[in-house]
């Protein structure tokens, strides 16, 4: 059974999310804390994080961050749900690699919804590569990309790119020239159609330019105005 751990400080907060999870068919455990959610997660890593960012021990952004620094969980899915609402709280939550922002009040509903995208999204990643299955690496100038590794090289350098950073470069950088646009990354790489924001691509393109970008090839990913992104032909 699919196991997902909730950290939240508000007692409320942690039985809607439970309650609503478990009526969906998970597993849910629940904790209050971040010091401990992190000893958690090292311990035994759940299979998705719902991750409040105001919470005692250690803040719900540190967390997520050195969760995305331990190998055995740099692709442990990670929901924030919290009270920020403000932009620079979603870019930043965004930015150090949760997989997804939802905010306070939320419809449980959507909650369950993004969940299961999340998860579905997550899993099913490696039948996203069996289109690579047989493409050892895909080079674009300095940048190598391994697919069946989850791998990128910049010259000598190994790249620490997010699943979903990952995901984004591999497509981009199959098709150069083709230009992508946010409702189709979104939907593709996300899996959303109607819930998302288109901003959680940008956010992740942003983050992607400033882990390949380099001094004689500054525009890898370039922008199309209106429209979205695509790989430097």
């Amino acid at each position: 059974m699919t196991k997902i751990l909730v950290v939240d400080d508000e007692f409320s907060i942690r039985e809607l999310v439970s309650f609503n999870l478990e009526k969906a068919g998970f597993l849910v455990e629940c904790l209050d804390d971040g010091l401990k959610a992190l000893e958690y997660i090292k311990k035994s890593p759940p299979d998705l994080v719902v991750l409040d960012l105001m919470l005692p021990g250690m803040d719900g952004l540190d967390v997520c961050r050195k969760v995305r620094q331990m190998e055995k969980t740099k692709f442990l899915p990670v929901l924030i749900l919290t009270a920020r609402a403000g932009e620079i709280d979603r870019v930043v939550g965004l930015e150090i690699g949760a997989d997804d922002y939802l905010t306070k009040p939320f419809s449980p509903r959507e909650l369950v919804a993004r969940v299961k995208t999340i998860l579905r999204r997550s899993q099913n990643f490696p039948a996203f590569q069996t289109n690579y299955a047989e493409v050892e690496e895909i080079v674009r100038g300095d940048l190598k990309i391994y697919p069946e590794c989850y791998q990128v090289m910049l010259g000598e350098e190994k790249l620490d790119l997010t699943l979903k950073e990952f995901q984004l470069l591999l497509q981009l950088g199959t098709n150069p020239g083709k230009v992508y646009t946010r409702e189709y990354l979104l939907e593709n790489i996300w899996g959303y159609e109607f819930i998302g924001d288109t901003r959680t691509v940008d956010v992740h393109i942003r983050n992607l330019r400033k882990k390949i970008g380099n001094l004689s090839e500054p525009e890898l990913i370039e922008t199309v105005r209106g429209i979205g992104y695509r790989f430097k032909e």
